[in-house]
């Protein structure tokens, strides 16, 4: 895993300092750029060339900014404590984020961005592994008739959020 994210240029925007370091060490083996606000990451993504954006939606104005980096085809990744839920993971997937975590998984992004970039080599939808990964973190956390009142995945390929939300 360390091999294939070695070197990648990513964007990390939250405004908790702990929640940077975490993903920073988390992340050690990339090029790290970091903001604290929307202002200077819109600049950022405005002045350089990242590969990933992970992009914290409370705070700093995550969706406006995915927006953004979708203009500059930068994949991002929507992290959240306080929007979790299964309606804003459903809209993380449909303005298209490759991925949506909770900050109470993000110790696993450098898995998260793997699993990422496989599916972009395969061809493959980037949330072919999201089921895998947090479904049943999400299942524990709303429930069973929101989150598995069916298949996640259409043969692994193509999310159905709006079917289970």
């Amino acid at each position: 895993m360390k091999n294939i994210l070695k070197g990648m240029k990513i964007l990390i925007v939250d405004d908790e300092p702990d929640v940077m370091e975490t993903l920073e060490d988390s992340l050690s083996m990339c090029i790290i750029s970091k903001a604290t606000d929307f202002d200077q990451a819109r600049h950022l993504l405005a002045s350089q060339e990242f590969d990933f954006a992970i992009l914290d939606i409370m705070g700093v104005n995550g969706y406006k900014l995915l927006e953004i980096a979708n203009a500059k085809n930068v994949i991002s990744v929507m992290l959240t404590a306080h929007a979790l839920s299964p309606a804003n993971a459903a809209k993380s997937q449909r303005e298209g984020a490759a991925s949506y975590v909770p900050k109470a998984r993000m110790s696993e992004i450098a898995g998260v961005i793997s699993d990422i970039l496989k599916a972009k080599a395969t061809g493959k939808n980037a949330w072919w592994s999201w089921h895998e990964r947090f479904g049943s973190y999400f299942k524990e956390k709303f429930g069973d008739e929101q989150i598995s009142s069916g298949e996640y995945l259409k043969e692994r390929q193509v999310m159905k959020w709006e079917k289970y939300f």
